[in-house]
């Protein structure tokens, strides 16, 4: 099946439900709409949405970055400090972003992802793994085991524990 190609000014035009990333002139559909997906979504969105005053953020679920001239990814979570300009669509880098796997993601392509973020400059890069029940800080090229995602010299935190917690009362 050939690829359509599309202008960023296109792309920013419209609305897909689910929303995609652009990536070189191409639309990529994201893999989200299971339980364990949503679950994890609306659990550190409200978090960090409860900390909001304290810690001095946005919380954005579902927001349009972009990270490159051509490339806009969509984040699962991103915080947002306020101090930072209010963007409709990022250009600049935010707090941190979060990302959840879905069973049919591939760590090659969330690889260019997690690359992408790096590149612009987003310095807390955390994936989370419900299937695994595994939380990791991507903010260098490896992918390290955490308990925790923490913003350094911040009290920006949380554990994992709790997380899987939740997800197992849920059960």
């Amino acid at each position: 099946m050939a690829t359509v190609q599309i202008s960023l000014e296109e792309y920013l035009r419209s609305s897909y439900h689910p929303d995609c990333d652009y990536v070189d002139g191409e639309v990529q559909e994201r893999n989200l709409g299971e339980f364990d997906h949503a679950a994890v979504q609306m659990f550190l969105g409200n978090w960090f949405f409860q900390h909001r005053e304290d810690w001095q953020l946005h919380v954005l679920p579902e927001m349009r970055i972009r990270v490159s001239a051509a490339r806009v990814r969509i984040a699962d979570l991103c915080l947002v400090l306020r101090s930072q300009p209010v963007e409709q669509v990022l250009t600049i880098p935010p707090l941190a972003v979060i990302e959840i796997l879905s069973p049919e993601d591939r760590i090659s392509r969330y690889a260019q992802r997690l690359a992408d973020y790096r590149q612009m400059g987003i310095s807390n890069i955390w994936v989370v793994d419900p299937a695994n029940r595994v939380g990791y800080d991507c903010s260098t090229t490896a992918w390290l085991p955490v308990e925790e995602f923490r913003v350094a010299g911040s009290a920006i935190s949380f554990r994992l524990t709790d997380l899987w917690s939740e997800l197992e009362a849920n059960r």
